[in-house]
């Protein structure tokens, strides 16, 4: 078997983290300070009732999520006015990401529950992943990796100009 490598340094700072049991991930972004959003925290825009944040492990390069601030595990738990919140801030992230990245789809999705595959089970969010023609290989299949083609820190500038310049 060949001994290749696939770097991913910025993945030591979430193994190392020993913090990331403690409380809800999105609860920290919802409780910090607009003087909190930038790279570290990767929030691109923030709303009465909910934020957009990246994806600190990517699917895709530009997998966003929309959070409500409210810690809730369903919709019926939310207001219409958070939902309604919500989804327009989804199509301001679609239209963020078609500008900065020029997807030719996007995967939107929501997963309730950890049967269902959230990672953060407990406090509802949307995804919004870019899709690219020929964007799939042979890396998930051979060894459940992907390969993300451009870094964090360069995706967050290039759609944190973009949420600023769409109204």
């Amino acid at each position: 078997m060949n001994n290749q490598r696939i770097w991913a340094p910025w993945r030591a700072e979430y193994i190392l983290d020993e913090s990331k049991n403690d409380s809800c991930v999105f609860c920290k972004v919802t409780n910090s300070t607009n003087n909190d959003d930038n790279k570290r925290l990767l929030v691109l825009k923030r709303g009465s009732f909910s934020f957009v944040i990246m994806n600190k492990y990517p699917y895709n390069p530009g997998h966003l999520m929309v959070v409500p601030y409210k810690h809730a595990t369903y919709f019926d738990d939310l207001s219409s006015e958070i939902i309604s919140e919500m989804i327009q801030l989804k199509i301001r992230s679609i239209n963020a990401l078609r500008n900065a990245m020029n997807p030719e789809g996007f995967n939107i999705g929501i997963n309730i529950g950890q049967a269902a595959g959230a990672g953060v089970k407990d406090h509802l969010h949307i995804h919004i992943v870019p899709r690219w023609n020929g964007d799939t290989n042979f890396m998930p299949v051979l060894s459940s990796s992907r390969v993300i083609s451009e870094a964090l820190n360069v995706t967050y500038d290039k759609l944190f100009n973009e949420f600023r310049s769409i109204q």
